[in-house]
């Protein structure tokens, strides 16, 4: 494999000149400006591609959405069973919100948006609560 070299030197005015074996300097030509590209031309250039199709309305429909629960269990770096016993959820519970077949009630949503901003808090609440009953 071989290397090509160039040396060049950027003048004061921000053009790049390549500097030659003798010493002297050659103007480096510019790139061509970047254009940013229409809608048309994007949605084209993704219909070209046959890895970057556009989603259709029947490809997003069959798509689902990650339950929270899931992604907030993953964050804390937690299986199922951990998490459950954890914050004394019943791991059917945790499963259906997960898998989508059930979504956690309002008191549910609040106790997991409080597990989100501390859950070392209510780690340490659910602790102290068991010590006194």
């Amino acid at each position: 494999m071989s290397k090509t070299i160039i040396t060049a030197r950027r003048h004061a005015d921000g053009t790049l000149h390549r500097v030659l074996a003798n010493g002297s300097e050659q103007p480096m030509p510019a790139s061509p400006p970047k254009r940013p590209m229409s809608e048309e031309e994007i949605c084209a250039a993704a219909l070209a591609d046959p890895d970057a199709h556009p989603l259709t309305e029947e490809g997003l429909g069959r798509m689902r959405q990650v339950a929270r629960t899931k992604t907030l269990r993953r964050a804390l770096g937690l299986t199922q069973e951990e998490f459950a016993a954890r914050y004394q959820i019943p791991v059917g519970t945790l499963r259906d919100w997960e898998q989508g077949r059930a979504e956690p009630d309002q008191p549910a949503r609040a106790y997991l948006k409080a597990i989100a901003g501390d859950p070392e808090a209510v780690q340490r609440a659910l602790r102290s609560g068991s010590a006194a009953a």
